[in-house]
């Protein structure tokens, strides 16, 4: 879960525009060079993506996190104790290289290794932590925005180090992913970890039994069938592409939607709505990642309740009313410049806007990929997936700030984006299927019908068969 906390390395930059000494130092970056600050992030996480599958699937899911936290911590005091904007941008792009190695590979153990009762809620969980992360650098700057020194945003900048210290820790004492240990044919360890987590240390459990017989005939059986996967594979069925134009666009939409405009230049939207002083600025950046971070994560104990397809769809329609509700009352406020009846009007919508975002995107963008990929594609997948995310991030944030300067109004932004948003619900209400109840193995006949590659495991059977295995045993005997 540290992992997820490691956002506040991007949200970071966000909120340290919004303190007077950073934009003192840099001299009031704007246009592409505050583009090029936030968008080197996402071009080193890019950079970074071909080395996750190949790490994760050959040395397991931990070695790419404690590798990536290694990295982070680097950048992080780079950027600390930059002397110039050059030092900075690149202590940004080692924190993005380091944070996809962890971040794409921290979310397939987590599934790998969570009891299916749990899934959807832990993995949901995780991706909305990533709002915790931002409330931490909002109150923090809170007090950092008294010292009145260039240290109000260089001790920002060094405290992102320490979710990367704390994970490095304690990756020891975490798991492998039982289903990369039977991929590995290391089948003894891989039950040992499925008894200890999901069956008390029991291994005769009959959750324990089934799910270990269904991953190893499951991955038999995908491996029989193409002993090397590679990203070729997700053209060669119509199930595949049907997840790869998922995959896609699950990182389009959930970055794509105008939301980076309030996660990174809330500086520029706040001086638009007549909001100027830090002081009004830092709060309202940290009481909108605080209802974000309180709606994400009790959305995401409803994902088993309401379903995934409902979340998705309420969530949009909403995002969608924002921001046109927004565009409205922004166009009002270039004529009349009245920020009591036109400026905090717009701050209501745009946490609205947050909202609804956070009901679904915050937290089913990791868990939806994990759910619709097969064990052979599970990490290709998700790089693809990270791979649209980095992609649409280096976007929005290289061109919005030129967009918000050179477009005749700034309401024409936020129109286009509802617009747009308006096309993606569209695309959810007919692509996007319902995922909630089975197995990650037993969702594949979802996507591949009878074509998929799935171990035929009835639990019946295996609690006929353990009921049997102990009667035969001498303890048995002996009580009997």
């Amino acid at each position: 879960m540290f992992v997820e906390l490691m956002v506040l390395r991007r949200m970071m930059l966000n909120t340290s525009q919004n303190l007077d000494a950073w934009q003192l130092y840099f001299d009031h970056p704007s246009g592409d060079k505050l583009g090029l600050m936030n968008a080197i992030y996402q071009i080193g996480s890019l950079a970074s993506f071909p080395f996750v599958p190949f790490i994760a699937d050959r040395w397991g899911r931990k070695v790419p996190i404690a590798i990536g936290c290694v990295l982070m911590i680097f950048g992080g005091l780079l950027g600390a104790f930059c002397t110039n904007y050059g030092m900075y941008v690149a202590g940004r792009l080692l924190l993005g290289f380091g944070n996809s190695l962890a971040q794409m590979a921290s979310p397939v153990l987590l599934a790998e290794i969570c009891h299916p009762q749990h899934r959807g809620k832990v993995t949901t969980i995780y991706n909305c932590l990533w709002n915790l992360g931002a409330l931490v650098v909002a109150w923090l700057a809170w007090g950092t925005m008294y010292i009145n020194n260039d240290w109000s945003w260089r001790s920002l900048t060094i405290l992102q180090i320490l979710p990367a210290v704390i994970q490095i820790i304690f990756i020891f004492w975490v798991p492998e992913s039982p289903r990369w240990l039977v991929s590995k044919e290391r089948y003894e360890e891989a039950l040992n970890t499925l008894a200890y987590y999901h069956g008390n240390g029991d291994q005769n459990n009959a959750t324990v039994q089934f799910e270990y017989r269904e991953i190893k005939e499951t991955i038999s059986l995908e491996m029989r069938y193409q002993k090397n996967s590679s990203y070729l594979d997700f053209m060669r069925t119509k199930g595949n592409r049907y997840r790869l134009a998922l995959l896609i666009s699950l990182g389009v939409i959930s970055q794509y939607s105008g939301n980076a405009l309030f996660s990174n230049y809330t500086n520029l939207i706040y001086n638009s709505m007549g909001i100027t002083e830090q002081t009004k600025k830092i709060p309202l950046n940290g009481g909108q990642t605080l209802l974000s971070l309180v709606v994400s994560v009790s959305s995401a104990f409803f994902v088993d309740r309401v379903g995934r397809r409902p979340l998705f769809l309420f969530s949009t329609v909403g995002m969608v009313l924002m921001f046109l509700a927004w565009t409205v009352v922004s166009s009002v406020f270039e004529k009349t410049g009245d920020v009591k009846t036109t400026g905090y009007p717009q701050v209501v919508f745009v946490w609205l806007f947050s909202v609804f975002y956070a009901i679904a995107w915050s937290g089913l963008l990791v868990a939806y990929s994990l759910e619709i990929l097969p064990y052979r594609l599970r990490a290709k997948g998700v790089m693809i997936m990270n791979l649209t995310v980095q992609a649409s991030l280096v976007l929005g944030n290289y061109t919005n700030p030129i967009a918000w300067e050179n477009l005749p109004h700034h309401w024409n932004l936020s129109m286009i984006y509802t617009i747009w948003i308006f096309i993606e619900l569209c695309f959810v209400y007919f692509f996007y299927v319902e995922t909630k109840g089975p197995t990650l193995e037993e969702l594949a006949k979802i996507f591949d019908g009878d074509d998929a590659q799935v171990a035929h495991v009835d639990l019946q059977q295996v609690e006929k068969e353990i009921e049997i295995t102990e009667k035969a045993s001498p303890e048995h005997r002996e009580r009997a």
